[in-house]
């Protein structure tokens, strides 16, 4: 039986992906540290091993609602290293934490009020001065809360996002979007609010947001109802008015009873070169660019074979599963996951795709990922796997690319998996 509190929620490189951290439903944040390449082992480099573990949230409960607040990790964002420390926000449902993970090999000896073993000196025994010295001691990494931004959110927090003016972020819940100021953690600013008046008529909520990548005024949110907002936050304070507004027409002849809840954005990111936005909805992958706002210039099938399933996913509630999409550092290629521990690829260039698996069986060192094939209906190939067949509870929902190199992590479950190019 696996334990549910070591379920991944979250994976983020940071900017130099010499860190790779994860999250987890029982409040944990991991960070791995990517070894160094030595000089006699020249085909070692890119193993990462664990830097640093700590407990970042802890259950709480909301005795005005009585609700119990989960621990869970829904996001963790890197900021730029600025110094030897390492800082990161992590959120759970309602409270985001500024943490500061740094490492100590010294530590001071010699004090004067102080024995070695930390006991308070009788004064009268002082007779001289001692200068206190740094001794080498083993490396340690530690990891202390500097902000904690609370009471801002009434619904579950799904995003936050870091701005590139590195002063600011952002937190998304269901209904409201605030910013805040790294410095100030009891107030923030109400940026985005769609909660109508009265409740019986929500028709939408808001399911990611992300900062523009090089533009400090700009961001977008998707949508409960595939649409995707554009906002300038120099336009007016409150940015209720979006500037841009993307949504594709529906197709007829797809309409269903599921068409709703299939077009529901799950995930958005900008490109690297803040260019294009990608949304990941339950069935397909569209990328955007920001010059054309009637429809996506790129659609892709990530799991097209469901399209016949979605009466049984919606019994075992699994249409409502939140896939994330990541870029690769050129924005040449993107990723996303999918069942049965699939996940896919998409080279915008050639147009090839591929459909990749992260299981133990294919995990050992140095293994070759062989492409999967799903087949429908009619004679099944010896390698290909029926629809029937897919495992819906093993479900790829988390994933990573490194920010400059082919390297990339998965989340699958509780375990993590770290691929990369092979090195000949």
């Amino acid at each position: 039986t696996q334990n549910s509190t070591d379920i991944i929620s979250t994976v983020e490189f940071n900017h130099t992906g010499e860190l790779l951290a994860t999250g987890d439903k029982g409040g944990r944040v991991v960070i791995f540290q990517r070894e160094q390449e030595s000089k006699n082992q020249v085909h070692r480099r890119g193993e990462y091993n664990v830097y640093s573990t700590f407990q970042s949230h802890e259950p709480e409960f909301d005795y005005l609602k009585s609700l119990e607040i989960e621990e869970k990790i829904n996001k963790i964002r890197w900021l730029p290293q600025q110094n030897a420390a390492y800082f990161l926000l992590s959120t759970n449902d309602k409270t985001v934490k500024l943490w500061k993970v740094s490492e100590r090999d010294k530590r001071p000896e010699g004090y004067n009020l102080k024995d070695e073993e930390g006991r308070l000196r009788d004064p009268a025994t002082i007779t001289t001065l001692r200068v206190p010295v740094l001794r080498p001691m083993d490396l340690m990494v530690e990891a202390t809360p500097r902000r904690v931004f609370a009471n801002a959110h009434t619904y579950h927090i799904n995003s936050i996002s870091v701005n590139s003016d590195y002063e600011t972020y952002m937190s998304a819940d269901d209904l409201r979007i605030n910013l805040w100021n790294f410095e100030i953690t009891n107030q923030s600013f109400n940026i985005v609010d769609i909660k109508p008046a009265n409740m019986e008529e929500l028709t939408e909520v808001i399911t990611a947001a992300e900062f523009h990548p090089h533009h400090c005024n700009t961001f977008v949110y998707s949508s409960s109802k595939g649409t995707i907002r554009l906002c300038d936050m120099r336009a007016s304070a409150l940015c209720d008015r979006h500037t841009k507004f993307f949504e594709e027409p529906e197709d007829p002849s797809n309409r269903s009873f599921f068409s709703e809840i299939i077009s529901s954005i799950s995930d958005v990111k900008f490109s690297h070169s803040g260019r294009y936005i990608m949304t990941r909805d339950y069935l397909t992958v569209k990328v955007w660019d920001l010059n054309m706002e009637n429809r996506p210039i790129e659609t892709y099938q990530v799991h097209d074979y469901l399209r016949s399933k979605l009466c049984s996913l919606y019994e075992n509630d699994c249409i409502f599963d939140k896939f994330e999409c990541v870029w690769n550092g050129s924005d040449s290629v993107i990723m996303t996951g999918s069942y049965n521990n699939f996940f896919r690829m998409f080279d915008r260039n050639t147009k090839r795709d591929v459909t990749l698996e992260a299981s133990r069986e294919n995990s050992k060192p140095r293994a070759i990922l062989k492409p999967r094939k799903v087949c429908v209906g009619g004679k099944r190939r010896k390698d290909e796997i029926s629809v029937d067949s897919l495992d819906f509870s093993k479900k790829i929902l988390h994933t990573a690319w490194h920010p400059s190199e082919n390297i990339i992590a998965v989340a699958a479950t509780n375990n993590l998996y770290i691929f990369q190019d092979k090195v000949n």
